[in-house]
């Protein structure tokens, strides 16, 4: 069963030449297309892009304590079992980062608008906020953490194309990695 058809925003980009996509915002959906788009083809192509993230959507939603399993399968398989958040739970109010955590109470939080996106990019920023439940920091030694996770790379690639193509910044403090030699975080958390 689809859900209603959310508010949809279009964002025109002078930087876009031919390419087109769409993310879960919140309660909207936002469609890039590039500045030059005729009317009739970004009709066209917006209604095929909400179908697609709707259909990604109704098939890759899953509820806060489905999520909680996810971490607990994650922390067991990537970091020896040794995480264990107290809560991990999906909101909405994050729209300039993936995920955050805070250590001291153990809360995982991750935005919606992972939700829809291909597994290996939601588990990555599950990983990564469960790291942080062992390593505060963005350190060497919190990436270590990390590097068994195969689609590191790959997660990382797509969650800066995604932020880079609907123009979400990335903070100074997210770029700049915590140890010389460390790796930067690009809008996961702080």
């Amino acid at each position: 069963m689809t859900s209603p058809t959310p508010e949809v925003e279009v964002r025109r980009s002078a930087r876009r030449r031919r390419t087109v996509s769409a993310y879960r915002e919140g309660d909207r959906i936002v469609v890039l297309v590039p500045a030059r788009l005729s009317k009739k083809d970004e009709q066209r192509l917006v209604a095929d892009m909400v179908r697609k993230v709707q259909a990604a959507a109704d098939k890759g939603r899953s509820t806060d304590a489905e999520l909680m399993e996810r971490a607990t399968q994650l922390s067991i398989r990537y970091l020896g079992g040794l995480a264990h958040p107290v809560s991990v739970r999906w909101v909405g109010n994050q729209h300039a980062r993936w995920g955050s955590c805070t250590p001291a109470n153990g809360t995982i939080r991750l935005s919606d608008r992972l939700q829809g996106m291909p597994e290996y990019v939601s588990d990555y920023v599950l990983l990564h906020e469960l790291a942080h439940l062992l390593q505060p920091d963005h350190g060497k030694s919190f990436w270590s953490l990390l590097e068994a996770y195969p689609r590191l790379e790959r997660a990382r690639g797509y969650l800066d194309g995604v932020a880079f193509g609907s123009g979400i910044p990335a903070s100074a403090a997210d770029d700049e990695p915590d140890e010389p030699g460390s790796l930067p975080t690009s809008a996961l958390d702080g």
